[in-house]
């Protein structure tokens, strides 16, 4: 069982990606790959004349704010045209591809933040009209079932409140959700970097290697920006079970294969 997210900025090689899920697919791996497309929303938006707003909350992580409108831009990008390329892709190459996203289903499902606190101009503020979340529960008989009728599944994160809201959830997060409800044996983050570095102007300096017990260490001292997310969404997989994660470069030819051959930032138990 292996769970692959390949990132949104539209820098990764989608097409190489497709070719490795593939491969794996007909030597009989169980694959889900689930994807992103913030790049895509971002200039989607700019075009339908609701242009993104991007925030800092208190802490200093930074996120799209996901007001209804925005939520149905995004929903309407990544659950519908990248998803659906990426199944057509997939099906070119001989794979039974199947294209999700959390509402269908209620395949990922969670508490929605309805306001943010955001700091702006050295003030905290809230804001309102929030549809974003939290993932709190994975339909795992609905994964099981697609994949043991030997479909891929292809997933979008949109996910589905508590209400039945649609709601904007981070794609590494709901990788790890993912990984973790079907106890996956190894969960592969492709990025647009060769995976953690130790100086982020330079590609040559990737750190190899993370033991578990000191992910905090080296999440504190070396991630930035998205890249804390993906290290986070790595030790929460493998707090809950996951065996191995390896963030690596998606803009490579076969780059799931490399992660798989240990290329990347492994961060193991």
């Amino acid at each position: 069982m292996i769970v692959v997210k390949a990132g949104g900025n539209g820098d990764l090689d989608i097409e190489a990606v497709c070719h490795d899920v593939a491969e794996l697919a007909q030597h009989g791996e169980q694959v889900v790959l689930v994807h992103g497309g913030s790049s895509e929303t971002t200039l989607i938006s700019e075009k339908l004349g609701h242009p993104p707003r991007f925030v800092t909350s208190p802490s200093g992580h930074s996120s799209r704010h996901t007001d209804r409108k925005t939520l149905e831009i995004f929903t309407m990008v990544v659950a519908g045209r990248i998803n659906k390329l990426i199944v057509e892709q997939l099906q070119q190459m001989g794979v039974n591809a199947i294209g999700l996203c959390g509402l269908d289903g209620r395949l990922l499902e969670g508490r929605r933040k309805s306001s943010l606190r955001i700091k702006e101009n050295g003030r905290v503020k809230v804001l309102r009209g929030e549809y974003s979340g939290i993932i709190e529960k994975v339909n795992v008989d609905l994964l099981r079932t697609l994949l043991d009728a030997g479909y891929v599944p292809v997933v979008a994160p949109v996910a589905i409140s508590h209400e039945s809201e649609g709601l904007n959830v981070d794609g590494d997060r709901a990788t790890a959700a993912i990984g973790t409800a079907l106890q996956a044996d190894r969960m592969v983050i492709l990025s647009n970097v060769p995976g953690l570095l130790r100086d982020v102007s330079d590609e040559g300096s990737l750190i190899p290697h993370i033991p578990v017990e000191h992910v905090q260490e080296y999440l504190d001292r070396y991630a930035r920006g998205r890249m804390k997310r993906k290290v986070l969404g790595a030790v929460e997989a493998l707090r809950d079970g996951v065996t191995q994660v390896v963030i690596a470069d998606g803009r490579v030819t076969g780059p799931i294969q490399r992660a798989l051959a240990g290329q990347g930032t492994v961060i193991a138990q």
